[in-house]
């Protein structure tokens, strides 16, 4: 064979091996990754198939009990009963309201109760399920929810609600603006056209879904030329545990007021504070009118425009109708008349902005309206334009922290 022939010969070997060497390598990665890839899929088949307790929601509809509630879920008589007794000192799981959704789980693979939920209310949720030695137990936990900052700032054309809807603006944030400033500006009658404001806020979410607006952080409002600033800030707790929180103007002094400017949502005026007497021809008397008569609907609930202690609650023989009368502090006492319906009673200690009855038409009156009296040292005053002492203000060892805290916030309201 010649030279030339030798060289092809070996030159066709080379070729074959190096082929067969390249096949082998490419088989044996194709072998190696088909089998990783079929491991990872039996590794997320064991994920997939790990149980979960199997979730079952039923919404509160009126007429449901929670008896009949846990029947539905297939909870049976015995078990309810000791769900009840375990969160009776936590909650009262007999006063579910309607609207709000139970979750109950239940395991996999048995079907045995595992847990419940309950959302007690917009900050907390009851929770009753097993401890480590198998007793049910309940408690009360925060609601985590994923807060975002919102700034929301706009100019009243009409009211301040249509500005809110207007923008889009949950409806429920608005409310919180204006109970901010429920003290220092008339949201029934001092709202002008052209006033201005500018809120930061909260806003919660659960699960990536937005749920309802949280705390206010900061709010400026400008009313009929007059700008008011409200920042919230924490004290901490007393030594009672009680937290020391409100709303501050940058000075430090408080916000809030000892009362609400008014105490119920009405449609107008009808009859303002006089001195003199006047004549009600549906009576053929002449009588003076030492208050304010808001107009509502019958049955508008009534708030108390400050913290105190109920004086009266009854049927007034001179003309007031069913009357609650409220005395505030040493200094101020209120009244108010006419009411459909007390739900308050003699001695009885109520809050700011706490609901003590409802408008009405009863006594000495021409239609439903809330007579509204407010009396300071023994003496009734106008209520519209006393002027109301602030509620406490920051504790002068708090101040420098209080500036601190608000500091940015400050910039951004008035950027």
């Amino acid at each position: 064979m010649s030279l030339s022939g030798k060289i092809y010969i070996m030159k066709k070997y080379i070729i074959i091996t190096v082929i067969i060497v390249v096949s082998a390598l490419v088989l044996g990665r194709v072998f190696f990754t088909k089998n990783s890839q079929s491991k990872d899929l039996e590794q997320q088949a064991e994920i997939i198939e790990v149980p979960k307790d199997r979730e079952e929601t039923v919404t509160v509809e009126s007429g449901m009990t929670f008896s009949t509630i846990t029947e539905e879920v297939g909870i049976g008589g015995t078990l309810m009963m000791e769900i009840l007794d375990a969160s009776d000192d936590v909650y009262d799981l007999v006063k579910i309201r309607v609207g709000r959704e139970i979750k109950f789980y239940f395991d996999k693979e048995t079907g045995e109760f595992v847990r419940l939920i309950y959302p007690i209310d917009t900050e907390e949720e009851l929770y009753v399920d097993y401890d480590s030695e198998g007793n049910l137990k309940a408690e009360r936990k925060e609601i985590p929810y994923d807060i975002k900052i919102k700034t929301v700032e706009g100019t009243i054309e009409s009211s301040l609600y249509q500005s809110a809807v207007d923008q889009d603006v949950d409806i429920r944030a608005i409310i919180e603006l204006a109970d901010v400033f429920a003290w220092t500006v008339d949201f029934g009658m001092g709202i002008r056209v052209g006033d201005t404001y500018k809120f930061i806020y909260e806003e919660r979410y659960r699960n990536g879904e937005y749920q309802m607006p949280g705390k206010i952080l900061a709010a400026k409002f400008v009313n009929d030329g007059k700008t008011i600033e409200g920042y919230y800030f924490s004290e901490g707790e007393d030594e009672d545990g009680v937290l020391l929180e409100g709303y501050y103007h940058p000075t430090g002094e408080s916000v809030q007021k000892i009362f609400l400017k008014n105490p119920v949502d009405f449609k107008y005026i009808s009859s303002g504070f006089t001195t003199g007497r006047r004549y009600v021809e549906a009576f053929n008397v002449s009588t003076g009118h030492r208050a304010i008569d808001y107009a509502a609907a019958a049955g508008t609930p009534i708030r108390s425009v400050g913290d105190g202690t109920v004086t009266f609650a009854g049927w007034s023989t001179v003309g007031y109708g069913n009357l609650t009368s409220i005395r505030h502090n040493s200094v101020f006492s209120t009244n108010y008349a006419h009411q459909s319906k007390i739900i308050v009673s003699y001695g009885q200690k109520v809050t700011q902005g706490q609901i003590i009855g409802y408008v009405g038409s009863t006594g000495f009156s021409t239609g439903p309206h809330l007579h509204f009296e407010m009396v300071k040292n023994g003496t009734k005053i106008n209520p519209m334009t006393v002027d109301i002492p602030s509620d406490e203000s920051i504790s002068e060892d708090k101040m420098d922290e209080f500036k601190a805290a608000i500091s940015e916030w400050q910039k951004q309201l008035n950027s």
